[in-house]
């Protein structure tokens, strides 16, 4: 909703300077498309003052009467006013409209996260995180904080990247040449390094399942364009009438898909043996590896086909299997403790902290278990 603000706002200002220039058509048109993007008092009585009285009363209604002396800094006209009227108003305090600022302000990339050119990936991880908690939409409600969010995931993405990073050092933190691409001063944060994912979802994979919300926030990159971007082309696809052509070429890339995985999969015999029992395989017979005592299933066949040299690889081949999905699932499994332990700091959540102290680390002691038998204890 709020990159829809955003964009109603930009047709706002765009409508009045054509008021200004006596393009009523051009004003009008534009100030649908805000009341469409964003609803707000101010698009609303631009318009009715414009289909009412024509170009030069909807200036009147647009232009803002000096201000008394009395009157204090922050006041607003009532026509002005009723957009944040009409919105949901969220307290936010000045240390946090500082911080929003601050990342606006800030030329590069380094600069956001507030790290060194040096920083390891340690020192990015705990900046991201100390940030992304800070500036998360669903905690910050300053005006901005959506936008500073965007830039921090985006941010993370790109120097965490080894490659991207190097070609950002290359190339990156330059003043953008022109007003158009610095979205409002400082650095064109889109300029060639695009994030390969949302900053929303970079923010689910750090914090296991994403922050406590009532309400949906969406975002965009260089790449890939959500909410009101998506709801502007569907709204196009209407108009032109050609809906059902656009759904099926939307369908296609996942009917291939699909197609592609079948074919592999006949193509493909399966492996001799699972880590776990396959029914559909017919790899349901249990066997254990004489080294690590691995459990895996095989066919009913298994036993015939394989002896010797060949039993002894298959067997090899599992507990490298076995031993990789442990040490994976335990990394999941700390970093999951520690994200819930430095959340429960950072919000003073004893229920989080309890649920990071109850985790069993199943993979781990299993982990623990297996290096014994390779030091041979």
């Amino acid at each position: 909703m709020e990159g829809n603000r955003d964009e109603a706002e930009k047709c706002i200002n765009i409508a009045t300077k054509a008021l200004e220039a006596g393009d009523k058509e051009k004003a009008v048109k534009f100030l649908n498309k805000a009341e469409k993007l964003y609803p707000t008092g101010r698009a609303k009585a631009l318009l009715e003052a414009l289909l009412k009285n024509g170009s030069s009363a909807a200036n009147g209604a647009y232009r803002r009467r000096p201000k008394e002396p009395s009157e204090p800094a922050g006041y607003q006209p009532a026509a002005e006013g009723q957009e944040s009227a009409g919105s949901d108003s969220k307290s936010f305090t000045d240390e946090q409209v500082q911080g929003v600022q601050r990342i606006k302000r800030s030329k590069d990339y380094y600069e956001v996260l507030g790290v060194v050119k040096e920083a390891g990936d340690d020192e990015l991880k705990k900046a991201y995180r100390k940030l992304a908690l800070k500036f998360h939409p669903d905690k910050n409600h300053a005006p901005g904080a959506t936008e500073a969010f965007k830039k921090i995931g985006n941010a993370y993405s790109v120097l965490s990247n080894p490659t991207k990073r190097r070609q950002y050092d290359l190339t990156g933190g330059e003043e953008p040449t022109s007003p158009s691409q610095s979205n409002g001063g400082g650095f064109d944060f889109h300029r060639g390094f695009e994030a390969d994912i949302t900053p929303e979802d970079l923010f689910n994979m750090f914090f296991g399942g994403g922050f406590p919300s009532s309400s949906a926030h969406t975002f965009t990159n260089g790449r890939t364009s959500y909410s009101h971007h998506t709801d502007h082309r569907q709204e196009r696809t209407e108009e032109r009438g050609d809906g059902g052509f656009s759904m099926f070429i939307q369908l296609m890339p996942i009917v291939v898909l699909i197609l592609v995985s079948i074919l592999s999969q006949m193509m493909v015999s399966p492996p001799p043996y699972s880590l776990y029992s396959r029914p559909s395989t017919g790899q349901t017979v249990k066997r254990q590896t004489e080294n690590l005592r691995v459990d895996y299933y095989v066919t009913r066949d298994f036993k015939s086909e394989f002896k010797g040299s060949a039993l002894q690889q298959i067997e090899k081949n599992v507990e490298e299997d076995y031993v990789t999905n442990v040490r994976n699932n335990c990394w999941k499994e700390r970093q999951t403790k520690t994200d819930l332990l430095y959340a429960a700091k950072v919000y003073r959540d004893d229920r989080m902290r309890k649920k990071a102290e109850l985790m069993t680390m199943d993979n781990c002691k299993e982990l623990d278990r297996l290096n014994n038998l390779f030091r041979g204890g």
